[in-house]
């Protein structure tokens, strides 16, 4: 984990980012593109969609449906990986603290935790690259049972993420998962925009969890459409009908955060689809705007920043 910190701390933002911002008066001719295509394009879709894509350099947004709860699937495990590292950080246990695998832990959607044997035992630092790197759902409900999820769900509401839940541990098998895991795009996005600037929980704790995102081996989603030298830290998500996908994406000198929910669809293709068209105009829209910026110098940051960061001071 601590190897791939060093190659992402070489992206340090300029600004700070504004979170769930309501929508904008203005936006950069761009980035008003994006919103406008991207709301045509869900509209079009035959499922329900929410969106977020945030300009980590100014604050400025694009999306749909924003603020809609969603299932979360397995982008929950975002939530539970910050509140793992939060509990790190207060020393409550280390990345070498071993977890021993109970059967209630075991869910046979994702991962090969569930077909080992009870009483197996794990660290910290494994979990975590299983739950995220493989989407390992009996890794997940370990890390779980481990911080509890009453803690994770008061640290959600700590950072403000107003339709974060996690309100039983990841059971595929039941309908009722759609219930028991929900977020939505702005608090995926604001999670992601924390971790991005190195304050979420903590540099350290930034750098270690972009690191494990980083390394996620699901890439068919919003990765597919970008170009193959551009770095994204990202986690997906699905069930039989749903797909999302959020992630930070280190677009030259545009970075952005992204993050694409969708549900109730006839066929997860359409979702696929849907994603990977949003994904490429994300990233050509944001390279687009970052060379508007230079034409433009005095429009460089949302109207709004200031209000969301209480930053007063002008920035270029």
């Amino acid at each position: 984990m601590l190897g791939r910190a060093a190659l992402l701390s070489a992206f340090v933002l300029a600004a700070a980012c504004a979170w769930a911002a309501p929508a904008f008066a203005y936006l950069p001719p761009p980035l008003a593109g994006l919103n406008h295509d991207a709301r045509n394009l869900a509209r079009h879709v035959p499922g329900a969609i929410a969106l977020d894509v945030l300009d980590l350099d100014t604050g400025f947004d694009a999306g749909f449906n924003a603020r809609k709860s969603m299932p979360a699937a397995s982008t929950i495990k975002l939530p539970v990986m910050v509140a793992v590292f939060e509990q790190l950080a207060t020393g409550r246990f280390d990345l070498n603290r071993r977890v021993t695998l109970e059967a209630q832990d075991k869910d046979a959607g994702s991962g090969d935790l569930c077909d080992l044997p009870d009483g197996s035992t794990y660290s910290v630092s494994e979990l975590l690259d299983k739950m995220i790197d493989v989407s390992d759902n009996t890794a997940t409900n370990m890390l779980i049972r481990l911080v509890g999820r009453r803690q994770i769900n008061l640290e959600m509401a700590r950072l403000g993420l107003a339709t974060t839940h996690l309100l039983g541990d990841v059971r595929t098998d039941a309908w009722s998962i759609r219930a028991t895991l929900r977020t939505s795009p702005a608090d995926l996005v604001h999670l992601l925009s924390l971790m991005a600037r190195g304050e979420l929980v903590d540099q350290w704790s930034s750098n270690e969890m972009i690191a494990i995102l980083e390394a996620d081996q699901y890439n068919t989603l919003l990765p597919e459409p970008l170009p193959a030298n551009v770095a994204i830290a990202h986690k997906t998500g699905s069930f039989f009908d749903t797909l999302n996908d959020a992630g930070i994406v280190y677009a030259s000198d545009a970075p952005y955060v992204i993050a694409v929910m969708t549900t109730a669809l006839q066929s997860q293709n359409l979702g696929r689809q849907f994603i990977h068209r949003i994904s490429r105009l994300a990233y050509s829209d944001e390279l687009r705007l970052a060379h508007w910026r230079e034409a433009h110098p005095g429009y460089g940051t949302s109207p709004d920043l200031t209000y969301w960061t209480g930053d007063t001071e002008p920035r270029p």
